[in-house]
C-alpha cells in the first residue's frame, strides 16, 4: 500500500504548496482522494498516468477539496479517455460538474458515473475481490465524509517444501491456497495448515479531512496502518479549531492513541505557521508514531 500526498495544505494554493490531493495504491487500483486545485499538475510531476484512476473519492465541497475535479474529468476527455470514470462525493457534486460541462459543451466521450453520499452513517460505498471503501462521517461546517480503505484477506501462501515432501500435485495447489486439504489416493487427510503459511495481514488506510475533534470515528478508524488525520491549528489557536470546526494537531494526537493507529499522518496545515514541525512536535507530546505529510511526500505501509 502506497500513499503518494499530492497537496496537503489548507485553503488556498500557493506557488509551493497545494491544497487538498492524494493517490493511494491499494492491490492493484490507484484511488485519488481529493482534488483540490493544482491536482492535475502534481500528478503529472509524480509520472501518475490519469489513465489509471478509475475512482475518484471527494470529502466535500469546499473548494480547496474539489475544484481541481472540473479540470481533470474535461483533461481526461482530451486525452482520449474511454473507460468509465466514478466519482464518490456529497450530493450536489453532480450537479456541481456537469453544470461546467453543460455550459462549456464538452460532455465527456467516457462514462461518467457519480455516487452521491448523503447518509450521516458510516456506509460500504465500493467492494471487490480483493478491497472494499466506507465512508467515515465527519463533523465539518458542511456534509463531510472520511474514507476507509481496507484490504480483504488474501490467499494462504503455499508451502512448497511440504508440497513436495507429500508429492502433492500441482493440480491442487489451487484448492490448497484457498485453504482445503487435501486427500490422497490412500485416503490420508493432510491438514491444510501443514500445506500453506497464513497470508499476510490485511492493510487498511484511513483518510480524514476537515472536521473537528470527533470521538466518535475512533470505533471506525481501529488500528488502522495508517491514518491521515487534518491538523490546521495548533493548540495556541485552539478557539479557532472551535469556531472552524477544523482540529488541532494534538486532538489529531488523541484520535491516533484512542484508535491504536500504526501510524498517524497530519495534514491540512493552515499557512499561518512559520514551520510545520511545530505541528508534530505538539502530536508527539501525545502520541509517539507521527509523520508529516508535505506536498511530493510518499508514505509505504
Amino acid at each position: 500500500m502506497k500513499l503518494t500526498i499530492l497537496g496537503c495544505y489548507a485553503a488556498t494554493p500557493r506557488t509551493l504548496t497545494n491544497p487538498t490531493s492524494q493517490v493511494l495504491e491499494i492491490k492493484n487500483h490507484l484511488f485519488l482522494i481529493d482534488c483540490g486545485e493544482g491536482t492535475q499538475v502534481q500528478l503529472r510531476k509524480q509520472r501518475i498516468k490519469f489513465s489509471r484512476i478509475n475512482h475518484i473519492f471527494i470529502s466535500h465541497l469546499h473548494g480547496d477539496h474539489f475544484f481541481g475535479l472540473p479540470g481533470l474529468v474535461s483533461t481526461c476527455r482530451l486525452l482520449g479517455r474511454d473507460k468509465e470514470l466514478n466519482i464518490y462525493g456529497p450530493k450536489g457534486i453532480k450537479e456541481a460538474i456537469t453544470l461546467l460541462l453543460k455550459l462549456g459543451d464538452s460532455w465527456t466521450n467516457y462514462p461518467l458515473r457519480f455516487h452521491e453520499l448523503s447518509s450521516k452513517e458510516s456506509m460500504l460505498i465500493l467492494e471487490d475481490e480483493k478491497i472494499t471503501v466506507e465512508t467515515i462521517p465527519l463533523d465539518h461546517r458542511v456534509y463531510t465524509n472520511g474514507f476507509l480503505f481496507k484490504e480483504k484477506l488474501g490467499e494462504r501462501k503455499l508451502n512448497v517444501e511440504a508440497t513436495r515432501h507429500y508429492e502433492i500435485d500441482k493440480a491442487f495447489f489451487n484448492n490448497i491456497k484457498k485453504g482445503k486439504d487435501i486427500v490422497t489416493e490412500m485416503g490420508e487427510i493432510i491438514s491444510n495448515s501443514e500445506l500453506s503459511f497464513d497470508p499476510p495481514k490485511p492493510k487498511s488506510y484511513a483518510f480524514c479531512s476537515d472536521t473537528m475533534y470527533n470521538p466518535k470515528i475512533i470505533s471506525l478508524i481501529k488500528e488502522v496502518d495508517g491514518l491521515y488525520h487534518e491538523a490546521t491549528f495548533l493548540e495556541s489557536e485552539a478557539h479557532l479549531a472551535k469556531k472552524t470546526k477544523h482540529s488541532t494537531a494534538k486532538e489529531a494526537a488523541h484520535i491516533a492513541k484512542e484508535a491504536s493507529v500504526g501510524k498517524l499522518i497530519l495534514g491540512h496545515y493552515s499557512t499561518r505557521y512559520t514551520s510545520i514541525e511545530l505541528f508534530k512536535k505538539e502530536a508527539l507530546e501525545v502520541f509517539e508514531k507521527v509523520e508529516l505529510a508535505d506536498d511530493g511526500k510518499i508514505f509505504e505501509f
